[in-house]
């Protein structure tokens, strides 16, 4: 073969190489930037948080013996919190008292969900619940529940109290006018007033809140 042949034929045969380089490096290189910053779903392990729901049983609604100041429409808003943690695949965790009839229609369990029956206000005293806590890794919990000021706050407390990082879901909570000292002290002042207390313990949001961030 003569010189000058040869030399076209490896100028060709390089210049088909390069432009075959330079194809795949323009398909490659836009895919892997978009898997460098492809978020991946953040696991259940990777969050450590669960949903805590409260006491919303029968004994509180209008067909029950106890019932409270706008507890339809905050179960409503709790049913919403609870889907979005199932829809998240994260835990849930129900909480009732034995005397307190059934989980109200709204956040009913589902197969799997833990169930905390208790006898006290504090939902943590004579259960399981801390040691379930503590057995799934969790970290971070998200209450809401009735009564506002009674187990709801105890469970909020104890839960910061035990290192617990803590979000109360406002308007998924209830309760009822109390007395004391012959004075009535209305359950929107109840409600208010445990929830500016309990901003000491947890942040306070709002489902709408919440979720914006979440």
């Amino acid at each position: 073969m003569e010189k000058g042949s040869f030399c076209n034929s490896f100028l060709q045969g390089f210049s088909r190489r390069a432009m075959f380089a330079m194809i795949a490096l323009f398909i490659l290189i836009p895919a892997a930037v978009v898997l460098a910053f492809q978020q991946e779903p953040v696991s259940q392990d990777q969050e450590k948080v669960a949903l805590l729901i409260v006491d919303i049983q029968e004994f509180y609604f209008e067909t029950g013996r106890g019932p409270l100041e706008g507890s339809p429409e905050a179960s409503e808003v709790a049913g919403k919190v609870l889907e979005g943690f199932r829809e998240r695949g994260l835990p849930v965790i129900h909480v009732m008292h034995h005397t307190g009839g059934d989980i109200h229609e709204n956040v009913q369990p589902e197969e799997g969900e833990k169930i905390i029956v208790k006898k006290h206000v504090n939902a943590f005293r004579e259960t399981d619940l801390l040691e379930y806590l503590q057995s799934e890794g969790i970290q971070n919990l998200v209450l809401m529940g009735m009564m506002t000021h009674m187990c709801l706050e105890a469970a909020t407390r104890a839960a910061a109290d035990y290192g617990f990082s803590c979000t109360v879901i406002h308007d998924a909570c209830a309760t009822r006018d109390v007395r004391f000292a012959g004075n009535v002290i209305k359950a929107r002042d109840v409600h208010l007033s445990t929830l500016s207390t309990l901003t000491a313990y947890a942040k306070v949001l709002s489902a709408e809140e919440f979720f914006s961030g979440f």
